[in-house]
């Protein structure tokens, strides 16, 4: 069946009934270009089929938004952002489904001329980016650890072993995982898992966040509080471990952060990548902890990316800036051949948001080269960090913990938000910027990062 739009796009240049009175530009001048950066993507980029994110104006009626669902015969999946829970002057972020034959392209274009909206997008598809006496620290495995005077050492490591001289311990630090499940049970990861005080296992939402018994964290996916479901989160638990595998434990790996910080899991990938809808919702939930609750959440782990722009996810990543929470994001691996490629030419999201909160990372390897996987930008890209043959924890049976060895610009992610928040155990009360410009002014200068990266060098945690 084909749908005709002749109708609707009449419909959309009639002005909508608004609650008070809003003055909105609807010149050309305005709309044009709005769609283009969400649409020039659309043939190359996996998004979920016949679905779109609609940001609604603030003001704008649900008589009105009910009349532009019933042009086009669309159906509300959900609400993604209820106006009510922003705090950043725009109305609802909404989901909906397109009817058949009514494609994603023409339907963003048509929407965007309606002064109702303040843009459309496509529901792009993202994907992980990953291609002390614990035993793995001294047998020499741990490189990304290690540095010019640690034993082992490797001066290509983050350093964080010289670190640990002065300290180990984050107390009062909260890190929020955005990717798949952690194994919160995994011995290596279980001190150092947050348990929510304010909403304990009881059938009720206590906390009056809309998500009922999150204890640890939620599943955006899965729609429940179950934030680890088994060997396919290795991905998130990989990348936890990193931040903050418990030290000095004779088990194991050690994560930057030894004892004393609390991750927070914010589950939204899944078996097949997850959606825009669910990472705005996973980005919003630990802002809203933050902001409501005063977690010192100082940062969130991003290893993911593939998706295109999305204007929604850029509008949660700002709020999170205004909440002081840096966004930690993967540089990306490349192009669909595994060879690294420009960002500063072919931006890759959500790394490459010009955001002020957002440090994109890049990979490299035990003698200091950027792996060749890895994406770089002069512009786009702020540093490098430990990302080939980085071990750390996955899943197993919760007596007998499991280690594997993961590369990608994913595991070189983790290493800088566990300096992030190393760096603010020491330096109670930093900001966001503070903490970011202290993690890139003090880098290492390295060669195969010069004129690839922002500052030209590598992570150095040492010393907070």
């Amino acid at each position: 069946m084909v749908t005709t739009m002749a109708p609707f796009a009449r419909f959309l240049l009639i002005g909508l009934i608004f609650s008070g009175s809003i003055a909105i530009d609807i010149s050309p001048a305005n709309a044009q270009g709005r769609s283009h950066a969400a649409l020039s993507a659309l043939d190359r980029t996996p998004h979920v089929p016949n679905q779109v994110l609609v940001q609604f104006r603030l003001g704008v009626t649900e008589d009105a938004k009910d009349s532009i669902l019933s042009h086009i015969q669309a159906q509300v999946e959900e609400a993604v952002v209820p106006q009510e829970h922003r705090k950043d002057m725009k109305g609802d972020l909404e989901l909906w489904n397109l009817p058949p034959g009514l494609e994603i392209a023409r339907a963003v274009r048509e929407l965007e001329q309606n002064p109702a909206i303040e843009f459309a997008e496509p529901n792009w598809i993202y994907q992980h980016q990953a291609v002390s006496d614990d035993p793995y620290y001294t047998d020499g495995s741990l490189w990304g650890m290690y540095g010019d005077s640690t034993s082992p050492a490797n001066q290509y490591g983050s350093q964080a072993g010289e670190a640990w001289a002065s300290r180990t311990d984050c107390t009062g630090v909260y890190v929020g995982i955005i990717d798949e499940g952690v194994m919160y049970s995994h011995l290596d990861l279980a001190a150092n898992v947050w348990t929510n005080p304010h909403d304990p296992v009881d059938g009720i939402d206590n906390d009056g966040n809309g998500y009922v018994d999150d204890i640890r964290g939620w599943d955006f996916a899965g729609n429940d509080n179950s934030v680890y479901d088994g060997t396919g989160d290795d991905h998130g638990t990989h990348v936890a471990g990193t931040v903050a595998a418990a030290g000095k434990n004779k088990i194991g790996v050690a994560g930057v952060c030894w004892s004393g910080i609390k991750l927070i899991s914010a589950k939204f990938l899944g078996h097949n990548g997850g959606t825009t809808a669910n990472a705005i919702k996973a980005v919003n939930y630990l802002t809203d902890l933050k902001t409501r609750h005063g977690l010192n959440i100082v940062a969130t782990n991003n290893s993911w990316g593939g998706g295109g722009y999305s204007e929604g996810l850029k509008n949660a990543i700002e709020e999170a800036n205004s909440a002081h929470i840096l966004f930690i994001a993967a540089a990306g691996n490349g192009n669909r051949f595994g060879i690294g490629q420009d960002n500063d030419r072919y931006p890759s999201y959500p790394a490459s948001y010009n955001l002020a909160n957002i440090i994109a990372v890049a990979a490299i390897d035990s003698m200091g080269t950027l792996a060749t996987f890895s994406n770089y930008g002069l512009t786009s890209v702020d540093l490098g960090a430990p990302g080939v043959g980085i071990w750390s924890t996955v899943p197993g049976k919760k007596d007998q913990p499991m280690y594997r060895s993961y590369s990608g610009t994913s595991m070189a992610t983790p290493h800088v938000t566990g300096a992030a928040a190393l760096y603010a155990a020491a330096n109670p009360g930093s900001t966001a910027a503070q903490i970011k410009a202290a993690l890139l002014g003090t880098v290492v200068g390295t060669p195969s990062l010069s004129g690839k990266t922002l500052t030209g060098g590598r992570l150095n945690i040492c010393c907070p």
